[in-house]
């Protein structure tokens, strides 16, 4: 990088007011690091150098850039000028690979996690997409459970350490930061992923049961989690922050005992988020971007920018805290923390797609079956009706009032001429439904199951029926579904055989408005064979719960797989 003198005419670096052209930038979320001296070689132009950073560092980063701009730095006789952006990482990660107009090439995120995820989507997005060098980290900060006294001394802090288990507890009022735009909430999926997963990669009932309670609270950003202890420390749920960013929310507010936030890392381990710097070079780019990149790097690397991280509440890359912290002051302790080794890229897609599937708005019908052989009683001393209240009682507690569930039951001639009886039509949770929740009048019409109970098992019509009913009320924008639970096989000779259901289902089906009917069959005599083709002919799935304990668990995997269906 070497300065040259070129002849007159050319451009030539001018002294700006100070702020002057920062000012003009900032409304677009840009600064322009712009140089303040007058003396210094003249240039054939300018060597724009974007910069995308997470706003946690935008300050250190937005100084470490006016400590280079002092340098004068020319690359081939262009003066560089640094242009730094504060950007959600999600949404850098999202646009990168096929971002076109005026790109960024140097990038700072603040968790590899999503830069991970970047490059696997322009891997896949052909030639012309960037390459992503994902360079060492800048600094570091753990995921911890942050909260205001009330709401942490629910977790035992500081008396004892802080579990990600009492996260998953119901009694305790948490708040996730939605996993798909903010960095927080996808470190803690993964946690709770980590702690609650199968081997194979499928979340168990406990995670899906803890993720939809979770997803019912989720805020857009964990700022708006700080808001909530602002606003009301007494009643602010427990969330997950950067310790960093409680840090720097305790230094904002300086004295204000009330709305001080308080941090500490799980004892089960943690996510660290890392800051890495990414080179993000493309074919197009101008000459010389990579060498002003070099240059910029050596700048954010040097020990001015590192004593600058380390006074914004940063850890530095070795996860070792800066001296002094203090819990009451900086609501924080800086020990030594276990760290969980960052996801990779497929696995930071499939947690993406698991939440996704849980958290989708749907339109349920579900169909309970309450012929005579339900007041069955299992190993725990459970009728499978109750089990099956039980878990319908669950899953309703979970799911968000926009989320639209009608119920049915059915045993034969239950309502003459028809096998079924419609409880509670289908609709929104929140709706009101003559003057009371449908949330309230659906938990009423489950408590009603058992009182039904009697006859015999109308399967087939049953089913035929409700298909029908979900198809003519399709609605776009949801998952729309069946889930029938029965325990038996149709009896009901006066309805379709079975042959003749599947054969009418696999005609009437509408690639366009799929309609998967999920089947669950109850103990040993569920007719399992039937189930699995009923369900197979509509793209659904057929399910056994054996136990009436086991019957809550496959509730629960079937809400996870509802977004996939007809195609799982």
């Amino acid at each position: 990088m070497t300065a040259r003198h070129t002849p007159p005419g050319l451009f030539r670096r001018v002294a700006l007011p100070a702020g002057a052209l920062l000012g003009v930038i900032a409304a677009a979320g840009v600064t322009v690091v712009a140089l303040r001296a007058t003396s210094g070689a003249d240039c054939q132009g300018a060597l724009p150098l974007k910069v995308a950073v997470t706003p946690a560092a935008l300050e250190v980063v937005n100084a470490a850039a006016e400590d280079y701009q002092r340098t004068q730095p020319v690359v081939n006789g262009r003066c560089v000028q640094v242009q730094v952006e504060s950007r959600n990482a999600a949404d850098v990660a999202h646009e990168l690979p096929t971002a076109q107009i005026s790109p960024h090439s140097l990038w700072i995120p603040d968790s590899t996690m999503w830069a991970a995820e970047a490059q696997r989507q322009s891997a896949e997005t052909g030639p012309e997409a960037p390459k992503l060098d994902i360079k060492p980290s800048l600094a570091s900060s753990p995921l911890v459970l942050a909260g205001s006294q009330t709401a942490m001394s629910a977790l035992g802090h500081p008396v004892q350490p802080v579990s990600w288990q009492k996260v998953l507890d119901p009694k305790v009022a948490v708040s996730l930061s939605d996993p798909t735009i903010t960095s927080e909430g996808l470190a803690t999926l993964f946690v709770i992923r980590t702690l609650l997963g199968n081997p194979d990669g499928s979340p168990k009932p406990e995670l899906v049961g803890a993720l939809l309670r979770v997803g019912r609270s989720a805020v857009p950003s964990v700022r708006d989690a700080f808001s909530k202890v602002t606003t009301d420390a007494d009643k602010a749920p427990v969330f997950a922050a950067s310790e960093q960013q409680v840090v720097s929310n305790n230094h904002s507010i300086g004295s204000n005992s009330q709305a001080t936030v308080f941090g500490a890392p799980p004892k089960e381990g943690t996510l660290s988020f890392d800051f890495p710097l990414v080179r993000v070079s493309r074919p197009s780019e101008q000459p010389g971007t990579g060498e002003a990149a070099q240059g910029f790097e050596r700048v954010l690397r040097s020990n001015e920018t590192i004593k600058r991280f380390s006074d914004a509440g940063f850890r530095n890359v070795a996860g070792e805290a800066p001296q002094g912290w203090t819990n009451d002051k900086d609501g924080v302790k800086g020990d030594q923390v276990k760290i969980i080794e960052t996801p990779n890229a497929d696995q930071v897609s499939e947690l993406l797609r698991t939440w996704g599937a849980i958290n989708l708005d749907m339109r349920m019908l579900t169909v309970f079956d309450v012929s005579g052989s339900m007041i069955e009683k299992g190993a725990n001393g459970k009728t499978r009706v109750e089990a099956a209240t039980e878990a319908a009682f669950t899953a309703l507690a979970m799911l968000p009032d926009t989320t639209q569930i009608g119920l049915w039951a059915f045993s034969t001639d239950k309502k003459p001429p028809n096998d079924w009886i419609e409880l509670t039509p289908i609709g929104p949770l929140g709706e009101p439904l003559q003057g009371v929740p449908r949330r309230k009048r659906l938990e009423g019409g489950v408590g009603q199951l058992k009182a039904l109970v009697g006859g015999g098992t109308a399967l087939n019509d049953t089913t035929l029926a409700a298909y029908r009913h979900v198809l003519a009320g399709y609605d776009a924008s949801k998952v729309n579904s069946v889930v029938l639970m029965t325990d038996g096989r149709n009896d009901d000779i006066s309805s379709i055989d079975t042959a003749s259901l599947i054969e009418t289902l696999k005609r009437e089906s509408d690639p366009a408005k799929p309609v998967p009917v999920i089947m669950i069959g109850l103990g040993q005599e569920a007719d399992m064979e039937s189930l699995k083709a009923i369900s197979a002919a509509t793209g659904g799935k057929a399910y056994q719960a054996l136990q009436p304990d086991d019957i809550r668990g496959v509730v629960l995997d079937a809400l996870s797989q509802r977004r996939c269906r007809p195609n799982c």
